[in-house]
């Protein structure tokens, strides 16, 4: 770790320590992760990431915030972000990971339900823009789902791969298709709008040293709370007994399984954008399926 960025992390911990030891840990496929110890004896978490846009460690601690303020799960703690010799980072709560609980899985569902159910809104949106990975994610209020779904994530991920020339003819007669009759697929929900997770996979998530799961890496926004339960699905990683505690704590509403797709699409088309074009197959099967 650059030795700047060593002495920025000291100097966030808010007293006076010194960096004793660090080690990278696995951070994913866009940052680098480290395990640092401080001299007091207490550890952080620290991501470094040259080339990150300027805010966007700034938008995660932001949304480690709001997720920590619904009380439902816990989230590392402290999230500060900072820049030094031209390296931006993230620092915050360093938590020991440890083997689940036999009931991790329906403990992880009810309380993903009491998340969703404790945070109301009146829109649909986030108080800032932010990242879903290293993707721009725009979060403008907007009262209508359909119109906040369309535009801000099936419209801009669209239009950010159209830019970057991974759409066919194929895979954009389908898409328009599909966001031309958008309005018979999604209708207006009954229930709020509520705070998102906005990127639940089974890599967004820890077991902590007493069992119990952490959130990570998010990707907040107010929305229908099928999109975060839609996350779960596309790449597996949640048990049988997640979602059954999670529909006996909050019924899901009929219709779901085709409303689903859509929300899948938007994480397939933001892959299309991260990783290229292996994950085409799979947003135009999606696109057939419901166009």
């Amino acid at each position: 770790m650059n030795p700047e960025v060593v002495n920025a992390v000291a100097a966030l911990a808010g007293r006076d320590v010194e960096v004793g030891s660090w080690r990278a840990v696995g951070g994913g496929s866009i940052n680098a992760a480290w395990w640092v110890t401080l001299s007091d004896g207490t550890s952080r978490f620290v991501k470094t990431n040259a080339g990150a846009a300027p805010d966007m460690f700034e938008r995660e601690a932001e949304g480690l915030a709001a997720l920590a303020e619904t009380g439902a799960l816990r989230v590392p703690s402290g999230a500060l972000a900072g820049e030094a010799a031209g390296e931006r980072f993230l620092t915050m709560e360093a938590i020991e990971t440890g083997r689940p609980r036999s009931s991790f899985d329906a403990g992880f569902g009810r309380r993903l339900a009491e998340m969703h159910r404790s945070s109301a809104s009146s829109r649909y949106g986030f108080d800032h823009d932010n990242y879903i990975g290293s993707t721009p994610q725009p979060n403008s209020w907007t009262e209508d789902w359909v119109e906040f779904f369309g535009r801000h994530r099936l419209g801009h991920q669209l239009d950010l791969a159209r830019r970057r020339g991974l759409v066919d003819g194929e895979l954009s007669r389908l898409a328009d298709r599909l966001l031309g009759r958008l309005s018979d697929l999604l209708t207006q929900p009954e229930e709020p709008p509520c705070l998102l997770h906005g990127d639940l996979w089974s890599g967004n998530y820890m077991v902590d040293s007493a069992g119990e799961p952490v959130l990570i890496d998010p990707a907040c926004y107010y929305g229908q709370r099928e999109a975060d339960l839609a996350m779960t699905e596309l790449f597996g990683g949640f048990g049988p007994d997640f979602y059954d505690a999670y529909r006996e704590a909050w019924p899901i509403p009929a219709g779901s399984f085709e409303r689903t797709k859509i929300y899948k699409l938007y994480h397939l088309l933001n892959h299309l954008n991260l990783f290229g074009g292996s994950y085409r197959g799979q947003c135009v099967e999606i696109l057939k399926s419901l166009v």
